[in-house]
């Protein structure tokens, strides 16, 4: 973690809050209610399946593509305090598309002051580390597969199934679902069998979408930059049927500068 970057974090002002509307757990320290200007708030989880949360930064023209993340215009306050921080500070794991996984891609939280909160809530250290491909196009040398003390969860279909497998029997801290083409059943099952009850999902927008279009989000905490950027024509989703979004909580960043603009926003019926 980079702490001049750190040091950067702005707190952010509330604009709009419809929180008592919806089925929500708060949750926070007084670090994090300071800088977030109140409670975070998660979706209760359903009885036979994860909560599953998306987790977007996108520019003002609503890009969520680029090569350098920071392109985009999140800067340290998406990073630090909702990115890498209390979208996943009560994750049970992070879930990500296979295209999103780098070498160096490791899911968990950095902040000391949120690491703090993650062992209060009686959580692990580190998430489960997940990753979903259909083809298993991903580098099993990277850190979030090499690190034995982490369990990792791979949601595979038939392609990666193939791939996957073989080179898994000497790596017991890594699991292969397969999809067997109900991504419904499959997370009904990661639930049952691995006791994940909250996922955050941070990209790529392809699994993000087919995540959406299986009806298992709950919300997005979406983050708006002040900036143009990115690839063109990226939105979060890529479907065909843009689901409904309700506002949450809005805030603003306090910055003299290009401030961002936070949502928590439900998706489709969640409304209590």
């Amino acid at each position: 973690m980079n702490v001049d970057d750190v040091d950067l974090v702005r707190a952010l002002t509330t604009l709009t809050d419809r929180s008592s509307e919806y089925p929500l757990i708060p949750i926070g320290n007084d670090w994090s209610r300071q800088y977030y200007d109140g409670p975070f708030h998660v979706f209760e989880a359903p009885r036979d399946r994860p909560a599953i949360s998306l987790v977007f930064v996108q520019s003002r023209d609503g890009n969520t593509g680029a090569e350098n993340p920071a392109d985009l215009g999140g800067g340290p306050t998406d990073k630090h305090l909702i990115y890498e921080g209390l979208s996943r500070v009560a994750a049970d794991g992070v879930l990500a598309g296979a295209g999103t996984v780098g070498q160096s891609v490791f899911f968990t939280v950095h902040h000391p002051e949120l690491v703090r909160l993650r062992l209060e809530l009686g959580l692990p250290r580190h998430p489960v580390q997940m990753v979903m491909s259909n083809e298993g196009n991903v580098d099993l040398s990277g850190r979030l597969f090499t690190t034995p003390d982490v369990p990792v969860v791979i949601l595979g279909g038939a392609g990666c199934v193939r791939k996957v497998q073989p080179q898994l029997h000497d790596r017991p801290w890594i699991t292969l679902v397969p999809i067997d083409g109900s991504l419904e059943q499959t997370l009904i099952g990661v639930r049952r069998d691995h006791g994940i009850g909250r996922i955050s999902a941070v990209g790529g927008r392809h699994t993000a979408t087919a995540l959406v279009d299986a009806g298992l989000v709950q919300d997005i905490y979406l983050t708006t930059s002040a900036i143009d950027g990115g690839e063109p024509a990226t939105p979060w989703y890529t479907g065909a049927h843009q689901p409904p979004l309700s506002v949450i909580v809005r805030k603003r960043e306090r910055a003299d500068c290009n401030p961002i603009i936070f949502e928590h926003l439900a998706i489709g019926a969640a409304v209590v």
